[in-house]
């Protein structure tokens, strides 16, 4: 495939967590590289942090290997065991299974960006390590639920 127009790649805002959960992703996009080249088994996007917004909820993935670089900025990355400054060409990977919540936030007054790298399962279930929510990925579609299985309908 030819270089990617960097113009015409897909730009995703927002998140699809229902609320209020959507609301704590403002200042966050993500140019969907894997996408616009065409790859299926894999992803890879370039993630935009404003300043003082967060990457996701902090979660972990059951059947999805991710890995992460920091290309411009700061992030502070959060796990179970707590903080890491990272910083231009720092990585971090994150093996499918791992029950440590992980996501970034962007506590400096100017623009973050990382590169993320991760498997695209068929099937798929995110855990939400910070509040009661999970998401089942299963045929294109997310549906939320608790942590125990039930559909979701609202914080608790």
């Amino acid at each position: 495939m030819a270089k990617l127009d960097l113009s015409s790649v897909p730009v995703k805002t927002g998140s699809i967590y229902p609320e209020p959960y959507a609301g704590m992703m403002r200042g966050r996009s993500s140019f969907r590289l894997g996408e616009a080249g065409g790859l299926t088994q894999f992803g890879v996007n370039l993630v935009r942090l404003e300043p003082g917004a967060l990457s996701s909820l902090r979660h972990w993935h059951l059947n999805e290997d991710e890995f992460v670089m920091i290309t411009s900025g700061e992030c502070v990355l959060v796990q179970d065991a707590g903080e890491t400054v990272m910083r231009v060409g720092d990585c971090a990977a994150f093996p499918a299974g791992n029950p440590d919540g992980h996501h970034f936030i962007n506590r400096t007054g100017t623009v973050a960006t990382f590169l993320v790298v991760g498997t695209k399962a068929r099937e798929e279930v995110a855990t939400y390590s910070d509040v009661d929510l999970q998401v089942h990925i299963a045929g294109g579609k997310a549906r939320f639920t608790y942590k125990d299985g039930r559909d979701w309908t609202g914080p608790r």
